[in-house]
């Protein structure tokens, strides 16, 4: 197998067939990480083919058969775990500590869906007739489409191609562009740990010619998707219209609210945590802080000071922060740093390039205040390190402001107030919502996803949502002769 063969097509490796993608290093633009040739749609076709051959026999396997490879499987990446970090950070920038903590993740996530294999069941139910026996059973949905981002480049597509494997399903991987070594490294595990040919498949092209083969063609049973709204919202019309399941997990505008009792400390480290972690690049960063007017000026001084002692630099030196993925948000970050001052909102720190490193896509942690909810600074997700301050007079006027957006995927409250905290869990638009911890994060086996623009609001990912996702479920009756 050569450098340039990113494609895996019914167990065998293969070049693209399209045009040449290449790869730089974000914390150093002229180092070319990788470049090969792009899928395109007809290999993408001969993907969808080979994993509905699959299906059948992989659909069929045993639990403990499926279990087996993705045991094997999370071996193989902690043993791998140094070599994987170090691609993974070549490729999207991040720190390279989080880039080990993320490798580990993926190990973890295979162990907890292998588990799964064996663990999950259907349900049986009383019955109405005595001679009846009525019970739930679950079957794998077919052939699944899965397309993940660039932020987390072996976590997101770990537990989709864990979660769909192990309920029997085959798939399909489009991983981002931008991303596509640590995806290949990944299915090369897989290969390894004995995954059956064409039961997993990986294509690496443009959205527009692979990515809507794989939404459209018949022969596709269901489709998960992370990445922007635009494509999520596009990718649930395509799908609803041919009545194909479809789980999105898109855009976040994510909200942290501090009232006057929070642990003042606490609440600045989660804040920074949460907006300046993985350079602000996740779905679940925090990009508002919402603060009572009678903790605002010590909240605001807590956070700047955190911020302006970070550290920026490339992610291999293991700063606080590393480089944006590309030269499109790198522009899309200074972009906003340009509409924030634009619309009257006052830059506290950062909103410029470090002065160290030369080059590479640098930005300081930004922190705006006097920022008002009806600002696109407010509003609109910018998945960079530029964290909006908005005071508020109030419980409601919190709740208010944290809900006067598009999105819904996390919000966070400080408080020690149990009412006030239950109160939030309530009214709050957000499909996981934190109690004096930081937006970001998620736990395994707890569903993950989130409401309005944020998600189809169809299904979760991780935990048994996952399972029940990509599978169908039937209801047995069985009467005796």
């Amino acid at each position: 197998m050569t450098d340039t063969q990113y494609q895996y097509i019914d167990g065998e490796w293969t070049d693209g067939e399209g045009n040449e993608l290449v790869v730089r290093n974000p914390a150093s633009p002229d180092e070319t990480v990788v470049s090969f040739p792009a899928a395109t749609g007809a290999q993408a076709t001969r993907a969808l083919a080979a994993a509905d051959e699959a299906s059948g026999t992989w659909g069929a396997s045993t639990p403990d058969e499926r279990e087996a490879v993705l045991y094997d499987a999370a071996d193989r990446v902690e043993a791998s775990l140094d070599a994987l970090a170090e691609t993974l950070t070549l490729e999207e920038g991040k720190p390279i500590s989080s880039s080990r903590g993320e490798v580990a993740r993926a190990a973890e996530i295979l162990r907890f869906f292998a588990s799964y294999t064996r663990t999950a069941t259907g349900d049986t139910v009383p019955s109405t007739d005595p001679e009846t026996f009525t019970y739930t059973v679950r079957e794998p949905l077919g052939v699944v489409s899965l397309i993940t981002p660039w932020n987390f480049p072996i976590a997101t597509p770990t537990w989709k191609v864990a979660a769909a494997l192990a309920s029997g399903n085959a798939v399909v991987l489009k991983p981002s562009s931008e991303t596509p070594t640590i995806a290949k490294r990944l299915v090369e595990i897989l290969e390894a740990a004995g995954i059956p040919d064409g039961a997993l498949n990986l294509v690496v092209g443009p959205g527009s010619t692979v990515g809507d083969e794989l939404i459209t063609d018949e022969r596709v049973d269901g489709i998960s998707f992370t990445g922007s709204t635009g494509t999520g919202m596009h990718i649930s019309t395509t799908a609803a219209e041919r009545g194909v399941p479809v789980q999105t997990e898109m855009g976040g505008k994510n909200p942290q609210v501090v009232l006057p009792d929070a642990d003042i400390d606490a609440a600045a480290d989660a804040a920074v945590a949460g907006a300046f972690g993985l350079t602000g690049q996740a779905c679940t960063a925090t990009s508002r802080l919402l603060v009572h007017e009678a903790v605002a000026d010590r909240v605001t001084e807590a956070v700047v000071d955190r911020a302006e002692s970070l550290s920026v630099g490339p992610g291999m030196e293991d700063p606080d922060m590393g480089p944006a993925v590309s030269a499109d948000q790198d522009e899309t970050n200074f972009e906003y740093v340009s509409i924030a001052r634009e619309e009257g909102a006052t830059l506290l720190t950062g909103g410029g390039r470090p002065a160290e490193p030369e080059s590479g896509y640098f930005i300081e942690p930004t922190v705006f205040a006097d920022v008002e909810s009806s600002m696109r600074i407010a509003q609109e997700e910018v998945f960079g390190p530029v964290l909006s301050i908005i005071e508020v007079a109030d419980f409601d006027e919190a709740i208010r402001v944290a809900n006067d957006v598009a999105f819904g995927l996390s919000a966070s409250v400080f408080t020690a107030d149990m009412t006030r905290w239950r109160e939030f869990v309530d009214r709050v638009d957000a499909g996981v919502v934190k109690v004096n911890g930081t937006t970001s994060g998620s736990q395994i086996q707890m569903p993950f996803g989130g409401m309005k623009a944020s998600s189809s609001e169809t299904a979760k990912e991780l935990g048994q949502r996952a399972y029940e996702f990509y599978t169908h479920e039937k209801s047995v009756y069985r009467t005796d002769p």
